[in-house]
């Protein structure tokens, strides 16, 4: 039986692999296939379409910094494409409006995802007023504020100049404008309650999941007398048996 021996190098820039956990690591921060990488999971995160890996390669880029300074003219001979270099300067334009929940995951910062970020935005404005005592106020680990401060501190100068805003956008919390809306049962008008939920908020109403003193709507499709709708039309509330009618689409 031939022996397989784990390599000692890593096979992009040959630089010594560290062992963590029975797994091998590249910790050359200037790989040029961990370069890549990171790119590539940048894109996928900001949603950036037309660059995926490949794109990239021709491209010929390393860092973030390139990327946004490339011209029309550089995208369109890298690609062999002015049709493809004008769909994806739009693409770049487009993504330089993400605010820093996004922004901070698509960097790669380990256990630094969507979830810890939507904490942070609650609390924190921009990505000056990152430090530990405002990551461990917005729920966030120690081992998860731990990396975050240490990106910020060690590493941020290297994007620091990128053209985004570097601010949270803050959580909206829903107007109760037009009224509490409940929804029961299956819905006929919307395929989803997620989609109900969105047209009913963009229509200033706050949606509840469950019957809660405060609605004062009740959507039940479904035709059948549930107890929550006998119970909500004892306590006065407003049945809608077909929310497209109700709201007037």
């Amino acid at each position: 039986m031939t022996k397989i021996e784990a390599p000692s190098n890593c096979p992009s820039c040959n630089s010594v692999l560290n062992e963590v956990n029975h797994l091998l690591y590249c910790v050359n921060p200037h790989c040029g296939e961990k370069a890549l990488k990171l790119i590539e999971h940048f894109a996928k995160t900001l949603k950036i379409k037309g660059l995926g890996p490949a794109t990239i390669v021709k491209l010929d880029i390393l860092h973030l910094e390139e990327l946004y300074a490339l011209t029309l003219d550089d995208i369109a001979h890298a690609l062999g494409s002015q049709r493809l270099a004008v769909k994806l300067l739009d693409e770049l334009e487009r993504s330089q409006s993400a605010p820093l929940n996004v922004l901070l995951p698509a960097f790669s910062i380990p256990l630094v995802g969507k979830t810890a970020t939507e904490k942070l935005s609650k609390v924190c404005n921009d990505i000056e007023e990152i430090d530990y005592e405002i990551c461990r106020k917005a729920g966030l680990g120690e081992k998860t504020a731990n990396n975050l401060c240490n990106w910020v501190e060690n590493y941020f100068y290297e994007v620091s100049l990128l053209p985004f805003s570097f601010k949270f956008e803050k959580p909206v919390t829903p107007s109760a404008t037009a009224g509490v809306v409940c929804i029961t049962g299956k819905l006929v008008s919307y395929k989803t309650k997620a989609e109900a939920h969105q047209v009913l908020q963009e229509l200033g109403y706050a949606v509840k999941t469950s019957l809660t003193k405060d609605v004062t709507i009740l959507v039940n499709e479904s035709g059948v007398e549930s107890a929550k709708t006998t119970k909500a039309r004892d306590a006065g509330v407003t049945i809608v048996t077909n929310l497209n009618q109700f709201i007037g689409e």
